[in-house]
């Protein structure tokens, strides 16, 4: 039996989630404070810690940062009476699993419990043991990627040639501190190669913060790397830490780097020849030790070239340089990666599909993947909650999966051309000979969302600029067209 430790001030919350894992199978032990909570984690070795944000003595994050500290690999959920996506974040960015809002449902919270409990598990069993033929000693030995190897950041590696290239690059580069630029197109997997690069480097018991520079506006992207003392600006009501000073020792990781603006790219280019900063604000001077890895779906150095980004910034970045390739040049790991998403979706939604027909394996084998790993995992996740069977059928998975094929031989044809299928913009009746101008006008913003998502292989940030919107729009009319 699993063994859990609850750390929360509040007796009732202990009680009632004891009660509740015991009976599905869990040994629970509670404390009411960060201290006894800590001295019971070192007496009984868990698989599990929930905490709660707010204790007694210590708060969440202080408790979380010694946990990680004595046990980096031990999963820690945060529960918080305070849905502040900051607060989740933050944790999330210090180590935390995954966090738990107060009012408490006990479903979401068996699911995330086992949920972390078998993500943990599969981390340990990548390093495996064995005899040394020469001295007889155990010694530890690389994993061996086969069917359902996933590494510590939930990245499925394969098992292709293409697959052991991108790790063979990972592992070469990893024990260094070589500043490196990873290119892949949207939903390839950038942000778990550098996480897997932080997790085989000497930094992996260190923060790894990750930022997104293409979801945050011009005005805050300084305040979000840099921080800024309370008072600095209009808004500046408390002292803010960048994340720069939150990775501090560790790993900072900036997927789409070149959205940063012109003003911030120089900021950044005097921290990293320096490795000093001052929060926005600020007068004190803070001495970095922050390994850099970016991300890129773009070429950084035409970039330059087009005067978008700095060169002498891409070539302090340009020390060691990766590409993780398309889903669809990885054909013999589709498979691969479709079974071990099912997996995961199979745990956290509490199903048991076993596989795929074979009418869906032609279907994932022939269409191009676009959105790459992070389509494929949603699509199955969708697919898993729609069906009804031991096996994932066509019926569960999207149109324009199915239809492929049709859709490439029409060459990019509007969907309603189709025979016997209605436009997802279509509401108008089937036998309707006279669709209504509203309609018309729905296609063909469709087409042209579709087509200009394809042409930027799904880059949103690319194709709201294209399209001459921006991307909550784009996220929006999406949403609506169901794509």
């Amino acid at each position: 039996m699993k063994k859990i430790v609850v750390v929360d001030d509040e007796a009732d919350i202990c009680f009632l989630l004891k009660r509740f894992l015991s009976k599905n199978d869990f040994i629970v032990e509670t404390a009411q404070n960060g201290k006894d909570g800590l001295a019971l984690i070192d007496s009984i070795s868990p698989d599990l810690v929930m905490t709660d944000f707010r204790l007694g003595d210590i708060t969440g994050t202080e408790l979380l940062t010694a946990i990680k500290s004595k046990r980096p690999n031990l999963p820690v959920l945060i529960i918080t009476g305070y849905s502040d996506i900051k607060v989740a974040v933050n944790v999330m960015k210090l180590g935390a699993y995954d966090y738990i809002t107060k009012p408490l449902f006990p479903d979401e919270i068996l699911v995330t419990v086992k949920k972390a409990i078998a993500d943990a598990e599969s981390s340990q069993n990548e390093e495996l043991e064995y005899a040394s033929p020469e001295t007889g000693a155990v010694e530890t030995a690389k994993p061996v990627r086969k069917m359902h190897a996933r590494t510590k950041a939930g990245y499925v590696t394969g098992q292709s040639e293409t697959s052991e290239n991108l790790f063979r690059q990972v592992d070469l580069v990893a024990p260094t501190n070589f500043s490196v630029i990873i290119y892949g197109e949207s939903g390839s997997g950038k942000e778990a190669i550098a996480q897997e690069i932080h997790n085989r480097s000497r930094r992996k018991d260190m923060p790894f913060v990750a930022m997104d520079c293409g979801a945050i506006s011009k005005e805050l992207a300084g305040s979000e790397l840099f921080g800024h003392e309370k008072g600095s600006f209009t808004g500046a009501l408390q002292t803010k830490i960048g994340h720069f000073e939150m990775a501090n020792g560790g790993t900072l990781f900036l997927d789409e780097v070149s959205n940063l603006s012109y003003e911030i790219q120089v900021a950044l280019l005097r921290v990293v020849q320096e490795r000093k900063m001052r929060r926005i604000g600020g007068s004190k001077e803070i001495d970095l030790d922050v390994r850099i890895l970016v991300a890129s779906n773009e070429r950084l150095l035409d970039s330059a070239k087009n005067g978008k980004f700095r060169e002498d910034l891409y070539y302090r970045f340009n020390e060691f340089t990766i590409e993780v390739p398309a889903l669809r040049n990885r054909k013999e790991d589709l498979m691969v990666f479709a079974t071990t998403f099912l997996e995961s979706t199979n745990v956290e939604l509490n199903k048991n599909v076993t596989g795929f027909s074979e009418e869906v394996k032609n279907d994932f084998l022939s269409y191009s993947w676009p959105g790459n790993l992070r389509e494929l995992k949603n699509v199955i996740k969708r697919a898993t909650l729609l069906s009804d069977g031991e096996l994932i059928e066509e019926k569960s998975l999207p149109f324009e999966i199915v239809n492929y094929k049709k859709l490439k031989d029409l060459d990019e044809e509007p969907v309603s051309q189709l025979s016997g299928v209605v436009s997802i913009a279509d509401t108008t009746d089937v036998e309707d000979s006279k669709p209504s101008l509203k309609t018309v006008a729905n296609e063909a913003e469709y087409d042209m969302i579709m087509q200009v998502l394809r042409d930027v292989n799904f880059n949103k940030s690319k194709a709201a600029r294209l399209l001459n919107i921006d991307r909550k729009t784009l996220y929006n009319k999406m949403k609506q067209f169901d794509i």
